[in-house]
């Protein structure tokens, strides 16, 4: 998708348990250009990040925050 002709990035920030934003930590950083890429991107990479010490992330649309998402297992 493109804004006012340039391409948007969707992006993810991650989060440990206390909140504290994990991304800059060795972590995967990957830009996407649709959110469905982006979605594709973290069903295949969550459990590592999970393992990893994120709790939580975050998909962003350059920089404006579409949703939380826990990778905590539910039950």
């Amino acid at each position: 998708m493109t804004k006012g002709g340039r391409t948007m990035a969707w992006t993810w920030r991650y989060l440990d348990a206390d909140g504290a934003d994990r991304t800059d930590e060795g972590l995967p950083a990957e830009s996407f250009t649709s959110r469905g890429d982006a979605e594709s991107w973290m069903g295949e990479n969550w459990q590592e990040l999970a393992e990893g010490g994120v709790v939580r992330v975050v998909l962003s649309e350059d920089g404006g925050e579409a949703y939380t998402m826990s990778l905590e297992p539910t039950g």
